[in-house]
């Protein structure tokens, strides 16, 4: 059993270990709102239409998640108003913002002088490199985002569902949804420094998409998605440090293998004929 125990004895793969658990904790509350919601294509943006932000923040020496954190508002404010139109579908309108985003962002960093490797980062970060304070940062973000999971539960559930049902009780989904989204940017741009964006999206999406095959209840999506998400954490450090594959591309793998896995175990669930239960006596 060495071999299961011995890398998350050094200090560096330890620190990955908690960085990666409290990221998939982060993705199970968010994450599960998204995958009800059909806001997958937008998170996916979003992560990605932080890279000007960055770019920026990194070009002039600022706070990266400060940069993150005005881009993916930018990206949330410019979506909202391009939906409103009645002439633009949502996805034409996330779609556009999304490619002129990254655009930007692209030849911002290419400007830098070190494009692929500031590049690299942005997409596949370096868990490996998890500090002390990024996680104190994570460790913020988490309560943060359990307060608004808390607080917001009835109006988000409302809204993931009936949208109508929710103005008709008065839950004012329009403040509903910029709350969602602003626990979407919560989640996004306080792990994508440490994980990168592929993984944060791999972690948004993966495990509560696997978890909502089984269950029905919020709670219990919620807490399956940050157990998953941190199952997938261990495994690919476990599999990066005895392979020498890439960390953060690794985890993100196993996440969504967990949903495949999980996608096929339901397909057989549902293609095997119930058997009546016969009682003893009868």
């Amino acid at each position: 059993m060495e071999w299961l125990t011995s890398p998350f004895e050094v200090g560096f793969v330890a620190r990955a270990l908690w960085g990666g658990m409290l990221v998939a904790a982060i993705c199970g509350l968010a994450g599960t709102w998204v995958v009800l919601r059909g806001m997958a294509f937008m998170s996916d943006a979003m992560s990605h239409g932080m890279l000007p932000g960055v770019a920026v923040a990194a070009l002039l020496g600022g706070n990266l998640l400060l940069g993150a954190a005005a881009s993916a508002l930018a990206m949330a404010l410019g979506v909202t108003a391009l939906s409103r139109s009645p002439r633009l579908s949502r996805d034409t309108g996330i779609g556009l913002l999304f490619v002129g985003m990254l655009a930007a962002g692209v030849v911002i960093v290419s400007r830098s002088g070190s494009f692929a490797v500031d590049l690299t980062g942005f997409l596949f970060g370096d868990v490996l490199s998890v500090r002390g304070a990024d996680l104190a940062v994570l460790a913020c973000a988490l309560a943060a985002a359990l307060l608004i999971t808390v607080a917001c539960h009835r109006s988000f559930t409302a809204l993931a569902f009936d949208p109508r049902k929710a103005a008709t009780l008065g839950l004012r989904p329009g403040l509903a949804q910029g709350l969602m989204v602003g626990l979407l940017t919560l989640a996004i741009t306080a792990s994508f420094h440490v994980v990168g964006t592929l993984l944060v999206f791999g972690l948004l999406i993966a495990p509560p998409a696997a978890v909502s095959l089984w269950a029905d209840r919020i709670p219990v999506i919620m807490a399956g998605a940050a157990l998953i998400g941190a199952a997938a954490t261990a495994g690919g450090l476990l599999v990066s440090w005895h392979l020498g594959t890439a960390a953060g591309a690794t985890i993100a793998g196993l996440a969504v293998a967990c949903f495949f896995a999980s996608a096929l175990a339901a397909l057989v669930r549902d293609r095997l004929p119930l058997r009546p239960v016969i009682l003893k006596g009868h």
